[in-house]
């Protein structure tokens, strides 16, 4: 008698939900000339003018280092509010570690973690970097590693970033996974930008 083990079709898509307000790129600058545009009316002094373009210097840095990437989909927004302006980036890209390359979630934690570093170091700023699991709704476990790290916008110029990068494995017995990216500057607004980058990322599904 013979037996045929159970077989899991290996995905061959993904979605994922943003809020309606928010733009879904083409990976292009063009989006973001758009948006430019857009929020420079609601400036009402020339210093928000300055935190304007200064927060869309940075997204264009991001999108086009997503690009180099190999980024598969992206969305974003620059919403302004009456105290602030929100900037919010989401992103999606297809990677092949190998089987090489050990994705263990206790391996993960050991490269990837950050203690508190010491002062006067380069990131001296940043908050330690967190690695943990996660429980998505619709595919389950995940890894995902938490943070703020510094974004180079320019040759000189560094920003701070609130991220956040869930990875999720591909079923059907590869080594292929999605890692799911979002990433703010609005480092002040942490807590409430992290709980939206967590609800978004729960939408991920494969299709």
């Amino acid at each position: 008698m013979t037996t045929t083990e159970p077989t899991t079709a290996r995905p061959t898509g993904f979605s994922i939900t943003v809020p309606e307000h928010w733009a879904r790129f083409d990976l292009s600058d063009a989006p973001f000339a758009k948006a430019r545009q857009q929020a420079l009316k609601t400036a009402r002094t020339p210093v928000d003018r300055i935190q304007v373009d200064d927060l869309f210097r940075q997204a264009r840095a991001i999108n086009r280092a997503a690009r180099r990437r190999g980024a598969l989909w992206g969305a974003g927004t620059a919403t302004a509010y009456s105290d602030a302006l929100f900037l919010g980036h989401v992103m999606v890209f297809g990677i092949d570690p190998g089987d090489d390359v050990d994705m263990s979630l206790p391996t993960l934690t050991k490269q990837l973690s950050r203690d508190g570093v010491g002062p006067g170091t380069a990131e001296s700023a940043s908050q330690p970097r967190e690695v943990k699991p996660v429980t998505l709704s619709h595919v389950g476990e995940a890894v995902r590693i938490m943070g703020i790290e510094r974004a180079s916008v320019s040759a000189d110029a560094t920003v701070e970033m609130l991220s956040m990068h869930t990875l999720v494995k591909v079923p059907g017995g590869s080594t292929d996974q999605f890692l799911i990216t979002c990433c703010s500057p609005n480092v002040a607004l942490a807590e409430q930008v992290y709980e939206l980058f967590d609800a978004v990322s729960d939408t991920f599904r494969f299709s």
